[in-house]
C-alpha cells in the first residue's frame, strides 16, 4: 500500500489491500507487543465535526496502542468551524501538526475537499450518508473471523438502508467478493437508494427487497442491523413512526442458523433487544474490537510502518 494516500471510500482499497489489512490485523491480535512502538513520535489528528463515541475512541485507542499520540476535537463547536473556518483551511493547518489525519463530517463530500488540502495521509471517518470505510473494514474482519471467508454468503441488511452509510459501504465492498446474496430488509421509505440497487444489478448479484425481517432470518449467514437515524430526518413525525419498525428479539432468532453472525455498526437504540446480547451469534461488541485492530493496521500501512 502506498504511503501518504487518502482513504475516502472503501473502494479506494483494492481487494488485495483489504485482505492484507485483515492479515495484519490478525498478526496484531496474535502478538500485540510487536506493534507497541511502531508509531512512536507519530501523531494522529482526530477531527470530529459530528458526535461519535466508538469511531473516535477506536482511532485514538489504535494510535495509542501503536505507541503514537493523538490530538484533535470532538465537536464542531469546539473547533474554529464555529467561527466559520472552512474544512480546507482546517486541514491545511492540521497537516502541519500531525502525521496522519482522520475526520468525521456531517456534510457528504467534505472528505474529498479535505483530501485535496492535506500533505499527510487522510482517512474518512464518516461523511453524512455517504461513506464510512473503516466501519466497513471492521465489518469485513468480523465476517471473516466468523466464517473464515467473505464470499458465498447470504447477507441480510435491515433498517435504515436509505441513509445508512455503513450499509452502502458494506454492499460496495462485498460485491467484489464472489457469490454473495443480499436480502434488503426495510420499510418502503427507507429502502436502499436506486444508485446502490444499480450497483447490485451491474454486478449480477442475486438480491431481493422485502419488509419482512422474521421471514428472512432462516436464510441468513449474516444479519446486519442498523438504527433508524434521527439526525438524518427532516420530519420528526416520520422518525417516530419508523424508529421501532424492526426490533430483533430472541424469539425472532429461533429459526436462525446456529452459525449466523449478528452485526451492528452501533450505536444501538431499540433495534436489538438487550436479551440478544447473550446469544453467541451476537458479534456487534466484538465488531468494535475488530474495528480498532483494522484501524491499527490501516494507520501502519498508510504511514509505511507495517514492516
Amino acid at each position: 500500500m502506498e504511503k501518504n494516500r487518502s482513504i475516502i471510500n472503501i473502494l479506494d482499497l483494492s481487494v488485495e489491500e483489504i485482505n492484507e489489512l485483515m492479515a495484519l490485523a490478525d498478526k496484531i491480535e496474535a502478538k500485540p507487543e510487536d506493534y507497541w512502538e511502531r508509531c512512536k513520535h507519530k501523531k494522529l489528528a482526530t477531527l470530529f465535526f459530528e458526535p461519535s463515541t466508538r469511531t473516535r475512541l477506536s482511532f485514538e485507542a489504535a494510535m495509542l496502542e501503536l505507541g503514537g499520540s493523538v490530538l484533535g476535537f470532538a465537536g464542531a463547536s469546539s473547533s474554529s468551524a464555529a467561527k466559520g473556518e472552512s474544512v480546507a483551511d482546517t486541514i491545511e493547518t492540521v497537516s502541519n501538526y500531525a502525521d496522519i489525519i482522520t475526520m468525521r463530517h456531517p456534510k457528504e463530500g467534505a472528505p474529498v475537499v479535505a483530501s485535496t488540502h492535506t500533505t499527510v495521509p487522510f482517512i474518512n471517518a464518516g461523511d453524512g450518508g455517504h461513506f464510512h470505510p473503516t466501519q466497513t473494514l471492521a465489518d469485513l474482519l468480523t465476517i471473516h473471523r466468523t466464517y473464515g471467508r467473505v464470499d458465498n454468503l447470504c447477507i441480510g441488511v435491515c433498517g435504515d438502508l436509505k441513509f445508512g452509510r455503513t450499509v452502502h459501504s458494506l454492499i460496495d465492498a462485498m460485491l467484489r467478493y464472489p457469490n454473495n446474496r443480499y436480502i434488503l430488509i426495510s420499510p418502503e421509505e427507507l429502502r436502499l437508494p436506486e444508485y446502490e440497487i444499480e450497483k447490485l444489478k451491474e454486478a449480477g448479484a442475486e438480491f431481493r427487497e422485502t419488509t419482512d425481517l422474521e421471514g428472512s432470518i432462516p436464510e441468513l449467514d449474516i444479519l446486519y442491523m442498523t438504527r433508524v437515524q434521527r439526525e438524518r430526518f427532516f420530519n420528526e413525525e416520520d422518525y417516530l413512526r419508523l424508529k421501532d419498525i424492526y426490533v430483533l428479539t430472541p424469539e425472532k432468532l429461533k429459526n436462525a442458523k446456529e452459525t449466523m453472525g449478528i452485526l451492528h455498526p452501533l450505536p444501538r437504540v431499540n433495534e436489538i433487544s438487550v436479551q440478544v446480547d447473550k446469544d453467541k451469534r451476537a458479534k456487534y461488541f466484538y465488531q468494535t474490537l475488530c474495528g480498532k485492530q483494522m484501524r491499527m493496521a490501516l494507520i501502519l500501512k498508510l504511514l509505511g510502518l507495517d514492516k
